[in-house]
């Protein structure tokens, strides 16, 4: 029988999966903020935003890790803007706010960037002109979700009120009332079933270690953050929403008090090209994204394993889960303690709400 191969192994690294990151850099800097002030943290890149948010944590030095070259380049060309362009620049270049000079800005930013980033935007002036933010495959998911199936649910005036402010019980009862019809629930199993996503949102082998359905756990998650959750605020279910963040609702890393912090500690922030065991230690703290769900056991033990090598004492590893359960392995049970208690009260406010499970584990002092 042929070995069992992690889907890490399998997907296709050449093209942005994903312009933004879809994990919340709040819940994700208050478990690390015990650990990262002065400290080494390492990140995977992703996008960027949230290699960018940790800076805001004052640590000594962030490592962005990423197997995907194009994902590094949105990292790159993130970190050229801002040390290259004024606030209102920013986030326009971005995708944030609108520009019809984006492709000029580009051509300042260019000599900021690696060969090989500026090899890939080079090649993909359209991502540029559109705004770099709304580059990535699952973007344009999301963005196929809000044009075409949305309003066969719901009309624009519903659309707008779900993001209105309002008490908490104000939204309990919006969601069950005006919000949770029978083809908002049909529609939405259909369109975030395990076959669309993995054709349209997702690679198809990201679901390899995946068991059961994955729409009805995803709508369970999503009743939960439109009926509990601070809907106004909350800037992902405003990008769902509207394709972009509205000033109330911006990620941590674009937010005017973040902005000038990051810039100045830009100097703090390197990235690598590879997986996140191929940093070299010791870290304080670790933003592990959901990088053990695509992974067979036996590699996520191993994974798991070379990174406790890199941990110092008191050391935070943080990871989600979005459809396949990955803790600590069992063979490190006398290494690491997970803070089970302030994972799930940090899970309970996660407004990136399509995580099954949050894991913030510590390694023994």
């Amino acid at each position: 029988m042929a070995e069992a191969r992690s889907a890490r192994d399998r997907v296709a690294w050449d093209r942005i999966r994903y312009a933004g990151v879809w994990e919340d850099a709040d819940v994700l800097c208050e478990a690390l903020a015990p650990v990262a002030p002065a400290g080494r943290l390492l990140s995977i890149a992703s996008a960027g935003d949230n290699a960018l948010a940790l800076l805001t944590l004052d640590p000594a030095e962030v490592v962005a890790v990423d197997l995907n070259p194009a994902q590094l380049a949105c990292l790159e060309l993130r970190v050229a803007a801002f040390r290259e362009l004024d606030d209102r620049e920013l986030l326009a270049f971005l995708g944030v706010e609108p520009e019809p000079a984006r492709l000029a800005t580009f051509a300042g930013l260019r000599r900021r960037l690696s060969p090989a980033a500026r090899g890939f935007w080079n090649a993909h002036p359209a991502l540029i002109e559109g705004g770099i933010i709304h580059a990535g495959k699952f973007e344009r998911y999301l963005r196929s979700f809000r044009r075409w199936v949305l309003p066969l649910v719901h009309g624009g005036e519903t659309m707008r009120a779900l993001r209105a402010p309002r008490s908490a019980e104000a939204q309990r009862a919006f969601y069950a009332e005006r919000w949770d019809t029978a083809r908002w629930r049909l529609l939405f199993r259909v369109f975030f079933s395990r076959t669309v996503m993995g054709r349209m949102g997702r690679d198809p082998a990201l679901f390899d270690h995946v068991e059961g359905g994955v729409a009805g756990r995803i709508l369970a998650r999503t009743r939960y953050a439109l009926s509990e959750l601070p809907a106004a605020s909350n800037p992902y279910l405003a990008y769902i929403m509207t394709g972009n963040y509205p000033p109330e609702a911006r990620p941590r890393y674009l937010r005017p008090e973040s902005i000038p912090v990051i810039r100045a500690r830009l100097d703090r922030l390197r990235w690598i090209h590879g997986g996140a065991e191929a940093a070299s230690g010791p870290f304080d703290g670790f933003n592990l994204s959901d990088i053990f769900e695509y992974m067979t056991p036996a590699d996520h033990e191993r994974v798991y394993g070379e990174l406790l090598e890199r941990a110092r004492p008191g050391a935070r590893l943080v990871y989600w889960n979005m459809l396949a359960p990955r803790s600590r392995p069992e063979p490190f049970r006398e290494r690491v303690r997970p803070l089970r208690e302030a994972a799930a009260a940090l899970h309970a406010r996660d407004r990136a709400w399509f995580y099954q499970a949050l894991h913030v584990d510590e390694v023994a002092r």
